[in-house]
């Protein structure tokens, strides 16, 4: 087949593959849209005609997965060498340069300075829609030095590496931290919302014991649902992809593993391995995300919301769940290691 040949079948397999998911997302939309139209806001239920996409919408959005599927396969080739003598992958990895950690500090430091700042010298509206674009920024930066930080991480877990599985999963991560930031970068997201949360539920508390109006109460309360629906959303997102990201390491390195069964290393070690490949960078991502929406949020409530009982029982709940829902994936697809190795 011709280069051109290789290329339109990965985009049209890409392309049909994920017609069938949008087709399963439509049909799974539309069940589920009267359980979430029972969810409240304003003091009444959302219903079910304020939740379904209208037809339209939902012929766009089947479009742009579909664009992005193709889009993404073709991005994928640039990384395949397609010649006569077969197809291959590059084995070069794209550096993750320390530059990124002065940037992201950079930009931390200047959106702290703007939360300070702003809300005393600009109208409410214009505070708002300011605000969110720091936030917004905010979690970009995280997208840019995830990596990095993930492979000074795994720089450090490497040269201190006294098991075997602590030694492959180092190297796991060191082969392609960017691979490793996309599978647990929805949580940078989740644990950012999560001081949201918590410091959202400790001024709801601080509202209803000083009496405040039921407006105020209610209008809060609302906020407060859709941080959870935020969280879920990102939960289940973040469990998805490492689902798949898994699943799909144990088909591609079926030979890797046929060599390690054959050096007598036992499919407990590589479970272990890859595993904490996946749960090392989950934590670092957790708990440095976490961090950086307290530093930003401070300005705004200060020390003693953001440590406040309730608001450290929220973030700590939040963030346990969204580790225990991405552990609980990478056990699922233990019983396709096991098969991986039952077929060498």
């Amino acid at each position: 087949m011709s280069p051109a040949g290789v290329t339109i079948a990965t985009v049209a397999e890409s392309v049909l593959v994920a017609a069938v998911g949008a087709l399963a997302g439509v049909i799974g939309h539309v069940a589920i849209s009267p359980l979430i139209g029972l969810i409240p806001f304003r003091g009444e239920a959302l219903g079910f005609a304020a939740v379904v996409l209208p037809p339209l919408q939902t012929v766009i959005v089947v479009a742009a997965v579909l664009a992005l599927a193709a889009t993404s396969a073709v991005i994928g080739l640039r990384r395949v060498v397609i010649s006569p003598l077969g197809v291959r992958t590059r084995t070069d990895v794209p550096p993750v340069h320390w530059i990124r950690a002065v940037i992201a500090a950079g930009a931390i430091a200047i959106a702290f300075v703007l939360i300070k700042v702003f809300p005393s010298v600009g109208g409410l509206l214009m505070t708002i829609v300011i605000l969110a674009g720091l936030f917004a920024a905010a979690l970009a930066v995280l997208n840019l030095v995830g990596p990095w930080v993930l492979k000074v991480s795994a720089g450090r877990q490497l040269r201190r590496a006294e098991r075997p599985e602590r030694l492959l999963a180092a190297r796991i991560v060191l082969d392609s931290p960017k691979a490793a930031w996309r599978q647990v970068g929805g949580i940078a997201m989740a644990s950012f919302m999560a001081v949201f949360a918590g410091t959202g539920v400790a001024l709801l508390n601080m509202m209803s014991t000083a009496d405040a109006a039921a407006s105020d109460i209610a209008l809060a309360d609302d906020i407060r649902t859709g941080l959870i629906i935020t969280l879920i959303g990102s939960f289940l997102m973040v469990a998805a992809s490492v689902g798949v990201n898994q699943a799909s390491d144990v088909l591609d390195q079926r030979d890797l593993h046929r060599s390690l069964h054959h050096l007598g290393m036992p499919i407990e070690t590589v479970d272990r391995a890859r595993r904490r490949a996946i749960m090392s960078p989950l934590l670092v991502t957790a708990i440095g995300s976490a961090l950086v929406a307290a530093v930003l949020v401070f300005p705004l409530v200060g020390i003693a919301l953001i440590t406040a009982p309730l608001s450290l029982m929220t973030i700590a709940a939040v963030v346990s769940v969204g580790i225990g829902v991405v552990w609980a994936t990478t056990w699922a697809t233990r019983p396709l290691l096991q098969r991986s190795f039952q077929t060498v």
